[in-house]
């Protein structure tokens, strides 16, 4: 923020002024995100591929169970019943907010942490590699790796061109012009 920055007051002194500041200051860091259609792309493919998950799990679309037979089917295998619920929310909420660039970096940690307690609790027993073959006693973390891979690449560099994150910040006051890289000949 520049010295002459001037927002509007907020009443009770220096405290709250320097508290709703960094806050505007945070909320910009949080959606601030480049113009970059390549993000896009990831984020896109992401929110598809958890949200088509969450809503099978969710409202049991795409041939899913639905919420109360997901989250037995998870009591059943001894996963706390905390979890299945984080797991359906994140796949489900987190893939909207991944496809339409909405919060995305809440959106990608959220299903990372859902990524991670998945690998740790289910997949690593079963070895790295997918079941294709149906000999093994279930799916591998091959998957969660590309899948933490792109997240993480979300979290990092944001949501990209066309999303939300991105006309919200380009609209607001701490918009910052790119900066770009154009070195000078040397003579």
């Amino acid at each position: 923020m520049s010295p002459d920055h001037q927002g509007p007051p907020v009443s009770g002194g220096w405290p709250l002024t320097f508290i709703r500041r960094f806050g505007d200051f945070m909320f910009h860091k949080l959606l601030h995100t480049p113009d970059d259609h390549t993000l896009t792309l990831l984020r896109v493919g992401l929110g598809v591929v958890f949200f088509a998950h969450g809503a099978q799990k969710m409202l049991g679309w795409f041939g899913g169970n639905g919420y109360p037979p997901t989250v037995n089917y998870f009591a059943h295998m001894g996963i706390p019943e905390a979890l299945a619920v984080f797991a359906i929310f994140a796949e489900f909420f987190g893939g909207i907010g991944l496809f339409f660039g909405l919060f995305s970096r809440i959106a990608a940690f959220g299903l990372a942490v859902e990524m991670l307690v998945a690998v740790y609790l289910v997949h690593f027993a079963n070895g790295f590699f997918m079941n294709w073959s149906g000999a093994q006693r279930g799916e591998g973390f091959e998957f969660h790796i590309l899948a933490l891979c792109m997240l993480f690449t979300v979290m990092v560099r944001g949501a990209g061109a066309w999303s939300l994150d991105h006309l919200i910040d380009r609209n607001s006051r701490y918009h910052v012009a790119p900066v770009y890289y154009n070195p000078q000949p040397t003579t």
